[in-house]
């Protein structure tokens, strides 16, 4: 066996093979699975998989060697694509349906681009006049120099009345025909559309005429990240776009063109999440029947039968001098077992501690291999990798990085810089935990958000509550939650596991165990107990109510006459001006807020920390979970969890919290949750 530092371990991200000097690495270690097979379908429009799972991969090694009989072609979007959409939007007031219209234009453009680059066909182009007339309206707009990339098709599109033209003076029609005379006494904006519907029938009359050889497939790739620059409303309107634009023409246009041995056919690579908010009409069926979801999960059990690890093993194996059966050059380079596994005991387990440190992802365990391969070179070792080596600071420090740089990527389609800062301040207040009940977690996100508001920091969309929160830990694999069995069995559930083409975006269940990712657990300073900073939070409960039992009933707790918060419109209608005045005039507010205030809300206690002087609310409106201090609960309005409220309304630090709190008269007071 080669030595370690003899082995290439090649690139975590595949676009790198795209180049000339790495292609020969990458056909060496690429793994032929039924995924790539699948892929060449005619009924294949979506490419689906996690981030780091090898979409982008797949397409490299079609468009690298032509795979399947395919003129395949990859493309990405970059970040100036997007800005040039939001500008053609703010110029033209573009609607959904142009935005599909301008990437039909596109595509059409880069697939017949396609077609006038393929061998032997310059020689039967005359044989297709408009085709042929098509492409000199091309040369001429781009003035012979037309490069295949989507920044470049896109200027056709901005000055698309050149550009139609150009295409009917080419094709022998003229500019001031039917559609133009029906159309010119519309807005510019109208005309923009009218032009560019010359130019997509121009192109869907061309290419409709051609009788190809060989099938063309064009893969359109770098969705899985929004631009910071790019506002979210924005970048998801545009991929809409793009993905009814694939849609329309695989469906509606492609099958289409007859007699033609080879066909045309587009491949939208996206994530799971993304596929799913994009609101396409039969989401599931179109998932089901026109995609292919890479799916690399495997059990402990049957692990050396997995593509994952045939994927591994063969990183080794395909660079050795000679043929090996697979698993020996991976237990050659890793000969040692991982602790309390059920597995097939004639080999070794090693594997196993790839699998847990991951989430079932090609990038993961490339990353792991590469960072044990850097780590034991730079600690001028020259023997084969060690159990401890798994468990090492310097790993586990960089291993966890990456795998937060990898949700910081996958959050960013979402959300910005300032709310990833806040999502990972979170952690501390779990106060080391790296396993927690669910009780453990409400009061630490309880804790958090009274951090957050007394910073007077925004509250990020997905922390609106607890349980909201919680759910979108779980979508982002940062945590598991834990079943356990009448018979005592445990089942860890984890959401890509959980998930299927029929469950796409699995729920986490309530009131379990839940767990830190394993690999995330030091990044995310879950390893140890931190003090946490509690700048600018002010109590003005009564000293010897905050020296107090913290473990006394509500209705008992002292609250100082100054320490009462008075609504701003009980002050100003002259009933209440301090707490005193709020208790002697109770006849004046009524039973309840309704008559002093307006009834802005109405909910239940869920949580109350005394010792931390504050509550929780749970909006009867299904609503944010509202949060309260002490002090603004009515004077002589005895409350404790589980009893209905009614509640005003503020706004502090852009997150709604109640100024002003009341128990319903006549309420059971039924137990729910535990306050500390």
């Amino acid at each position: 066996m080669k030595k370690i530092s003899e082995i290439i371990f090649g690139f975590s991200d595949a676009e790198n093979y795209r180049r000339r000097e790495n292609k020969d690495l990458f056909n060496k270690i690429f793994l032929r699975t039924e995924a790539l097979e699948e892929i060449n379908k005619r009924n294949i429009f979506f490419l689906v998989g996690e981030k780091g799972t090898g979409k982008t991969a797949y397409a490299v090694y079609y468009s690298n060697y032509q795979y399947g009989n395919n003129k395949s072609i990859h493309k990405f979007i970059r970040e100036t694509d997007y800005h040039k959409f939001v500008t053609l939007r703010k110029e033209r007031s573009l609607s959904l349906s142009d935005y599909t219209d301008i990437w039909k234009v596109i595509i059409y453009l880069l697939l017949s681009e396609s077609i006038i680059n393929s061998a032997g066909f310059a020689e039967t182009i005359i044989n297709y006049p408009k085709f042929s007339a098509l492409k000199d309206a091309i040369g001429e707009y781009y003035d012979h120099a037309f490069s295949p990339e989507i920044a470049v098709a896109l200027q056709m599109v901005e000055n698309s009345r050149l550009a139609a033209e150009l295409v009917a003076k080419h094709l022998a029609l003229s500019v001031k025909g039917q559609a133009h005379k029906e159309t010119k006494t519309t807005t510019n904006d109208n005309r923009f559309q009218t032009h560019l519907l010359t130019i997509e029938r121009a192109f869907e009359s061309a290419l409709s005429s051609l009788n190809l050889s060989e099938s063309h497939l064009l893969f359109i790739d770098g969705v899985d990240i929004r631009p910071s620059s790019v506002p979210y409303t924005e970048y998801v309107d545009c991929v809409k776009g793009l993905a009814n634009a694939v849609w329309s023409i695989n469906n509606d246009f492609a099958p289409s063109i007859r007699d033609s041995k080879g066909r045309l056919r587009v491949v939208l690579l996206l994530r799971p999440d993304i596929f799913n908010s994009l609101g396409m009409q039969n989401r599931n069926t179109k998932l089901r029947d026109n995609s292919v979801v890479l799916d690399w999960r495997t059990v402990y059990f049957s692990h050396r039968q997995s593509d994952l690890f045939k994927m591994a093993d063969r990183m080794f194996s395909a660079q050795q001098d000679i043929d090996l059966p697979l698993g020996s050059a991976w237990d050659h380079y890793f000969p040692f077992n991982a602790t309390n596994v059920r597995a097939d005991e004639n080999y070794p387990t090693s594997f196993v501690l790839f699998m847990r440190n991951s989430f079932h992802r090609p990038r993961d365990i490339l990353t792991m291999l590469d960072t044990l391969a850097d780590l034991h070179q730079r600690g001028g070792r020259s023997g084969v990798f060690e159990y401890g080596d798994l468990f090492s600071a310097d790993f586990r420090r960089a291993y966890g990085d990456y795998l937060l740089g990898e949700i910081k990527d996958s959050l960013s389609f979402y959300y910005d810089e300032v709310e990833f800062e806040i999502f990972l301040k979170f952690f501390e207040f779990l106060d080391g935990a790296q396993k927690f009940s669910h009780e453990k977690y409400t009061n630490a996100f309880s804790e958090f958000l009274e951090y957050i508001m007394a910073e007077g920091k925004p509250t990020p969309g997905f922390m609106k509550s607890a349980d909201e929160f919680l759910q979108f830990l779980y979508d982002q694999n940062i945590l598991c939650y834990i079943e356990e069995a009448e018979q005592g069995e445990r089942f860890i559930r984890w959401c890509f596991k959980e998930r299927s083409p029929s469950n796409i975006s699995p729920k986490v269940k309530m009131h379990q165990d839940y767990e830190i990712h394993y690999g995330l657990a030091n990044v995310l300073n879950t390893g140890q107990e931190l003090k946490k900073k509690r700048k600018n939070v002010r109590i003005n409960l009564d000293q010897n109510a905050r020296k107090g039992n913290q473990n006394q009933e509500i209705e008992k707790y002292n609250i100082s006459a100054d320490s009462v918060r008075i609504p701003p419109k009980l002050r100003s209608r002259g009933i209440v001006e301090n707490a005193d005045d709020l208790s002697a005039n109770a006849h004046k507010l009524g039973s309840s807020v309704d008559e002093a205030n307006g009834v802005l809300g109405s909910g239940f206690v869920m949580l109350i920390n005394v010792g931390k002087k504050y509550g929780f609310i749970k909006d009867d409106s299904g609503g944010p979970d509202i949060h309260f201090r002490l002090s603004v609960v009515k004077r002589g309005s005895k409350i404790r969890v589980g009893n209905a409220v009614v509640f005003t309304l503020t706004e502090n630090g852009g997150r709604k919290t109640a100024n002003f709190v009341e128990k319903k008269e006549n309420d059971p007071a039924w137990q729910v949750v535990s306050g500390n």
